[in-house]
């Protein structure tokens, strides 16, 4: 029986020798007891270009070289660099956080500290690790999302949206996000056949998100998710919404009678424009699959869930979290009306 796993240091000397003397592969392989294809794999991983001669050739000491040193590569698997790296990093991780926002936060806290801070490249590379595939760290890492159908039964053409203002007629201050206290909203439906949903709004320079269960998607039960978020808030803090055409948005105009808020409208069919809105209610998506039935789904649960999406750094702040910013402005005293 032939031996099998990788050739000795004396075997590549004799390797050598042989090849210079011009031997067959064949022949070669019977002298040293190995299996031809075991002689010209470790011909093909071993061999160095000669520019003099301008051909590969194999040299015992060479071939060694290389065979040690992917030994040592091979040896160092990826690793979190301490107890405390760890605890944090799959602590976040299972917190819905990615690598970029993990890295990009600690370098925020503890820059300078090498025992302290990782790189986002470290942590995918340990999660993917065959070896590391028990733990189970993978199933955090977001998902792309993929891209979402034009939804049926939400009537926007036919939507006659009354004092409806368009997007277009919004300040510049808002598109370039230099003030505080505008927001985009929009409602994520449950399960069709139950007909219920979450209002959302989202303020578009802290990235902070609100949400409250609906009832139904009404214009009666969207007026009141909204008073809800917003009536709680200082002027300040909710200057605007933005919105889309659906029947849900059709008493609109009570926040500007009742809460002195301003209210644009995006254009049909085009979710993009109200897409800071859209991305946290893909954040919320992640937690609450299309097609969730929210019926047993309370507010205290969903507050949970705005808990950790608001407590997540984000790279677009600088990586502190929207909580963070939006308590900054809060207590700006350049940001009051």
């Amino acid at each position: 029986m032939k031996k099998i796993g990788k050739l000795t240091p004396q075997e590549r000397d004799r390797l050598a020798i042989l090849l210079a003397k011009g031997v067959k592969l064949s022949e070669i392989a019977r002298r040293l007891d190995r299996s031809k294809s075991t002689i010209s794999d470790e011909i093909k991983r071993n061999r160095r270009w000669d520019r003099e001669k301008q051909n590969f050739v194999y040299e015992a000491i060479f071939a060694q070289e290389e065979a040690d040193q992917r030994m040592v590569t091979r040896r160092k698997r990826p690793r979190l660099k301490n107890k405390w790296i760890y605890r944090y990093v799959t602590q976040h991780l299972g917190m819905g956080w990615s690598p970029e926002q993990i890295e990009g936060r600690l370098k925020l806290k503890h820059k300078g500290d090498y025992h302290k801070t990782i790189g986002h490249e470290a942590i995918y590379q340990y999660v993917f690790d065959p070896q590391n595939k028990k733990e189970g760290l993978w199933e955090y890492l977001p998902r792309k999302q993929k891209k979402r159908k034009k939804q049926k039964g939400r009537g926007v053409h036919h939507s006659r949206i009354p004092d409806r203002i368009s997007i277009h007629s919004r300040p510049g201050t808002i598109e370039r996000r230099t003030e505080f206290g505008h927001f985009e909203g929009d409602t994520v439906e449950g399960r069709r056949s139950v007909g219920d949903g979450i209002h959302t709004e989202v303020e578009r320079v802290s990235r902070i998100t609100f949400a409250v269960k609906v009832k139904e998607i009404s214009s009666t039960e969207g007026v009141r998710a909204q008073k809800e978020i917003f009536g709680e808030l200082p002027e300040k803090a909710r200057r605007s919404t933005t919105l889309d055409n659906g029947k849900e948005n059709h008493l609109h105009f009570k926040l500007k009678t009742e809460l002195n808020m301003d209210t644009y409208f995006a254009d049909p069919y085009s979710s993009w424009q109200r897409g800071t809105n859209e991305y946290h209610n893909g954040l919320i998506r992640r937690y609450l699959p299309k097609g969730t039935d929210f019926s047993d789904l309370t507010q205290d649960e969903l507050d949970d869930i705005l808990w950790e999406i608001n407590n997540r750094p984000r790279k677009c702040l600088g990586y502190y979290t929207p909580l963070e910013v939006f308590n900054k402005h809060l207590t700006d005293r350049s940001d009051s009306k």
